[in-house]
């Protein structure tokens, strides 16, 4: 079977124009799915990004305003230590005093 050269290069041509055509660059309205799939994981990244550093900033308040409660707890727990000591100290004395009478 002959192929007729005509035909062939009739084809050749076509699928060269189509190529060609579905190759080209798009215009920014006529984005394809992965474009826009590639726009939506850019913005998604950026919300996470904005989001992650929120956290971050409220994590560190938070972590802040515990070591300040800590700290003024274990002042409260340390003065009140003092004062039991003191009054045991007290009442050592006192013993010690009714022991020599």
């Amino acid at each position: 079977m002959k192929i007729n050269v005509v035909v062939i290069l009739g084809i050749v041509a076509v699928a060269g124009v189509v190529a060609l055509v579905s190759c080209g660059k798009k215009s920014s309205s006529e984005q394809g799915i992965a474009e826009k799939t590639g726009i939506a994981l850019d913005n998604a990244a950026e919300k996470t990004g904005v989001a992650l550093d929120n956290a971050a900033e409220k994590t560190g308040e938070a972590v802040n305003n515990a070591a300040v409660a800590t700290k003024e707890a274990a002042g409260k727990v340390t003065e009140k230590t003092g004062e039991a000591m003191e009054k045991a100290g007290a009442a050592v004395e006192q013993t010690g005093a009714n022991m020599q009478k």
